[in-house]
């Protein structure tokens, strides 16, 4: 499913950003489930990470980041909230039985709390700290955090396809999480884990959304001399 300028659905993304963050700006989230339900959308390009933000946008945005989702007179920011908006409109994303609904939240909630805080301070630490004499101890107090959670979870996921019986939003936020693990190691500990992450990038939906986000800072690449 194309982006389509003329949709009533507006995600806001950057131009640009550094190389090791392209394909793991937090709008392919959302791009994400908007393509699992065929959702159209329209993007909304600005700027780029860092630096300073337009006043229009923190007016929509407090932390001057991405995604900012509009609909109508509807505007939302923080990805996770924006996913379980777009769950309530169809249950392959969100099931409708309140058990497994339940279920699918507790897991959206998991990946943004329970894994993705450690996951994501080694990633930003990978490029943020890059040079510091401090660097590689700071990535010792956190790596056995993120180990843990990861053997905890390879537990919980076992041998099943998803993390309940079906893929839900839940599996979505947490794949997400999941594959921007900035060492190899991390997943190759628990291989049902790595698996898992090669199925949810394989889906038709997760591909169409990185091939969007990638397109749109194709065209804002710097000009080079």
């Amino acid at each position: 499913m194309p982006v389509d300028p003329g949709s009533a659905i507006e995600v806001t993304a950057y131009e640009w950003v550094p190389p090791m963050a392209k394909g793991f700006v937090k709008d392919m989230r959302v791009r994400w489930a908007l393509e699992e339900i065929g959702l159209p959308y329209r993007e909304r390009l600005f700027g780029g990470a860092g630096g300073e933000k337009a006043p229009e946008h923190v007016a929509d945005q407090p932390f001057g980041q991405v995604p900012v989702y509009k609909e109508g007179d509807l505007s939302m920011f923080e990805s996770g909230a924006i996913l379980l908006h777009i769950g309530e409109k169809d249950e392959r994303l969100l099931p409708r039985d309140p058990a497994a609904r339940t279920r699918a939240i507790s897991w959206m909630f998991a990946a943004l709390n329970s894994i993705e805080p450690f996951i994501q301070t080694l990633f930003l630490m990978g490029f943020a700290a890059e040079g510091k004499e401090w660097q590689g101890a700071a990535k010792d107090v956190v790596r056995p955090f993120a180990r843990m959670r990861l053997a905890q979870l390879s537990t919980a996921l076992a041998d099943r396809e998803w993390l309940d019986n079906r893929f839900t939003l839940g599996d979505l936020l947490m794949v997400d999480v999941l594959r921007a693990a900035p060492e190899d190691t991390l997943l190759a500990a628990h291989p049902n884990l790595a698996a898992y992450v090669e199925r949810g990038m394989a889906r038709p939906a997760f591909k169409a959304a990185m091939a969007a986000q990638l397109s749109a800072f194709a065209r804002h690449e710097p000009a080079t001399a």
